[in-house]
């Protein structure tokens, strides 16, 4: 399937909050958006972002909701005169959520629609089954994963994640939290696939550097659709349990798990990645409230909302509540899909850093990129300040803990940049191209 968005290719209702948008980014430069059009350059021709959608499969959920946003950053960009002078088109392939496909992905954008560079991957299964062939191809692949693939050595210079934290980072900034106000004996469970393992092997680190241990490890199938079997293997020992689920399946394993505990339950602290797409509010989710909740970007408005996070909440067209301003009962991916927003950002700064002409200039955009560091909040980035390690190709930034109260996610604590910092396990900058 594919898919070209350009600036023109959006609802009625998305184009004027995407001039909203626009107006409020430029306005201290006093140039509004559509008046100035596409500043003359080297080449008219559009620069082609192929993005890389998980429009079925497991992750189908989240590729509608990368897909909107997506299409209001681009909006966003394009009306504030494009990247070097040039309108941006998206291009769109769906993966099926399957990593073969995701390489074949990669190959269209090359060879068939002669992409600039491709972005967009979330499934960590995909990411690794993918990131070789964009080396091959000499495709920059800017991955919004969260997966600890990137920073750990396993891919290549071709590949990078400046817009959104990996597993290690998040995990190294909630342990203390975990140890300090729940428990210290911890059951897990998590899907069985790389991003699992990563949450597997690096909370047990974490933990256990805060003088806890994890009693139980708990893999179950992200393609599983009924979980009460699994929940009897957790120990009676068990203070906390730590929940992260993905796929079609989350509202039944969340619902399995409070019909199982009933009133009797341990301190429960989940990643929103098990909520993802699903309503707090739903009906058999009331047990959920008092626990605990990692959140990439908070769902629910906060007292303190920037107005940033304002500007690009109305943008990607959700409510105070993360559900769709078309339509509540669906529900976004709140946590995860400002990595598309901010990634797409951070590509458009390094093009202009680079003078980007075309695929001739693409060493040059992944230097670029890599020279970076301290990103500050703002509309580019409206989920907080990071800080990115070019030779790790890894971004940094804030974590935040919600609890549930009285049916809403209001957030208890915010983990700073340096919470979640790490040694470097690779530097890419070493590789060649």
């Amino acid at each position: 399937m594919t898919i070209k968005t350009t600036k023109n290719a959006v609802s009625r209702r998305k184009a004027l909050l995407g001039l909203g948008v626009g107006a409020g980014a430029l306005a201290t430069s006093g140039l509004m958006p559509g008046a100035m059009g596409f500043a003359q350059a080297q080449s008219s021709a559009p620069i082609k972002i192929g993005f890389q959608k998980h429009a079925t499969g497991i992750g189908a959920a989240y590729g509608r909701w990368y897909d909107a946003t997506t299409t209001a950053a681009i909006q966003r960009i394009n009306d504030s005169g494009g990247i070097n002078g040039r309108p941006v088109e998206i291009v769109t392939e769906d993966d099926g959520t399957d990593p073969s496909r995701g390489a074949e992905a990669l190959e269209k954008f090359e060879k068939l629609h002669s992409c600039d560079v491709a972005f967009g991957t979330l499934f960590s299964h995909v990411v690794i089954g993918s990131a070789p062939r964009a080396a091959e191809l000499k495709l920059p692949y800017f991955v919004v994963s969260e997966g600890h693939h990137v920073a750990s050595g396993m891919l290549n210079r071709y590949t990078l994640q400046p817009g959104i934290t990996d597993v290690k980072s998040q995990v190294v900034s909630m342990a203390p939290f975990i140890a300090n106000n729940l428990g210290k004996k911890v059951t897990m469970i998590f899907p069985d696939f790389a991003f699992g393992h990563d949450h597997r092997d690096f909370f047990t680190q974490a933990i256990e550097a805060q003088g806890g241990e994890v009693v139980a490890k708990i893999a179950i199938p992200p393609t599983e659709t009924s979980f009460t079997r699994y929940f009897p293997s957790i120990p009676r020992e068990t203070e906390v349990i730590y929940h992260v689920m993905v796929g079609p399946a989350v509202l039944t394993f969340v619902k399995e798990m409070g019909e199982f505990f009933g009133p009797s339950r341990p301190e429960l602290f989940g990643f929103i990645d098990s909520l993802e797409a699903v309503g707090i509010d739903s009906p058999g989710l009331e047990f959920l409230e008092s626990t605990y909740f990692w959140e990439g970007m908070p769902r629910h408005v906060q007292d303190n909302q920037s107005e940033a996070e304002k500007t690009y909440r109305a943008a990607v067209g959700c409510d105070d509540r993360g559900a769709s301003l078309d339509d509540p009962a669906d529900v976004s991916t709140y946590a995860h899909m400002f990595g598309c927003w901010e990634t797409l950002n951070v590509i458009k700064a390094g093009m202009e850093a680079a003078d980007y002409q075309g695929p001739q200039d693409r060493t040059k955009l992944i230097e670029a990129v890599e020279a970076m560091s301290d990103m500050p909040e703002s509309l580019d980035h409206p989920q907080g300040a990071k800080r990115f390690n070019g030779k790790t190709h890894q971004v940094f930034g804030q974590q935040f803990i919600s609890k549930v109260t009285e049916g809403k996610m209001v957030v208890e604590h915010v983990a700073t940049i340096e919470d979640g910092l790490y040694e470097d396990e690779v530097d890419y900058t070493t590789q060649s191209f």
